[in-house]
């Protein structure tokens, strides 16, 4: 059966290339890294950073040294790689993204692995300072500490560490090895992937499978696969990848959550993609390499973000 294979292939953004260090962590780290001009500094505009093209079409980071002004800014030591310390450095977003740059949904799948790595990891951690900048436990402002990893309360005294939302996304086959693609209402277009949804408190991944599948197109699955995993900093998931057997073929869609779903064929899914009336995601997405694990290689599609 094509498909049949147990983990997936070359999944983005997931060989840790970068040592990180974590030891290395305190108060001084930061402050002396930026002052030193062996520092590779990583620059994070929103989403977006720049980025050269290279001759065999992939794409490079562009890593500088540190600037006066970054001591000011939010810094998070990432590591160090080929001798020298990397540091993320945390910039306001421009109005318009500039030509040469470019968010993780569009190079992910370009990068080096040290480039998606140091990529990843930045904008996963600048997520979750930008919106936990009070302490949950009295309110006030907390200040980032141990490097970028932490924010601490000066009033409490309380430390607070970056949170990892887990997820689970799945590709559901039935008895005919047709696959299960579903539009989800914040898809643009004509954007369909596999189903996903996150993992509740007190429940296991499998459940969480079967839960999901289950509340958004009303069918049971059994034989749930664990196939690999993913970090997906939009803004902070680790996204869980299983395959799953349909034990029925009949739609209910949640319509709050889901426009659209049906079962596709191999030959229907690659007619449907040749004639742009379905979109399917981004080779950067571990939903792609679900896709394509069923399909039995990779599935010629164009780079659409779904969302």
């Amino acid at each position: 059966m094509a498909g049949a294979g147990r983990s997936l292939p070359d999944v983005a953004l997931t060989r840790m290339a970068i040592d990180r260090r974590s030891e290395l962590r305190d108060p001084d780290l930061l402050p002396r890294l930026l002052g030193d001009d062996a520092t590779r500094v990583f620059r994070l505009h929103g989403t977006a950073t720049p980025v050269h093209e290279t001759a065999d079409g992939g794409v490079r980071l562009v890593l500088d040294a540190p600037e006066p002004g970054d001591v000011e800014r939010l810094a998070v030591y990432l590591g160090e790689a080929g001798g020298r310390a990397h540091v993320g450095v945390v910039h306001l977003a421009r109005e318009e993204q500039a030509p040469d740059e470019r968010t993780l949904r569009e190079a992910g799948a370009l990068l080096d692995d040290l480039g998606a790595s140091l990529f990843a990891t930045t904008l996963a951690l600048a997520n979750w300072h930008r919106t936990h900048g009070h302490c949950p436990r009295c309110g006030a402002r907390t200040v980032a500490a141990h490097a970028g990893w932490v924010r601490s309360c000066p009033e409490d005294g309380s430390d607070h560490y970056p949170r990892t939302d887990m997820a689970v996304i799945m590709a559901v086959v039935d008895d005919a090895d047709r696959i299960l693609l579903a539009r989800n209402r914040a898809f643009r277009g004509r954007g369909m992937s596999v189903l996903a949804g996150f993992v509740e408190p007190g429940e296991t991944l499998s459940a969480a499978v079967e839960r999901e599948v289950g509340e958004e197109v009303g069918i049971g699955v059994t034989d749930v696969t664990y196939l690999g995993d993913q970090p997906w900093p939009f803004p902070a998931s680790l996204m869980l990848g299983f395959r799953a057997r349909a034990l029925g073929t009949d739609l209910r869609l949640q319509e709050d959550e889901i426009a659209a779903a049906r079962w596709f064929t191999r030959d229907e899914l690659v007619a449907a993609v040749a004639e742009e009336s379905v979109v399917v995601p981004g080779r950067v997405s571990i939903a792609r390499r679900l896709i394509e694990h069923w399909f039995g290689g990779p599935l010629d599609a164009p780079e659409i973000p779904l969302r």
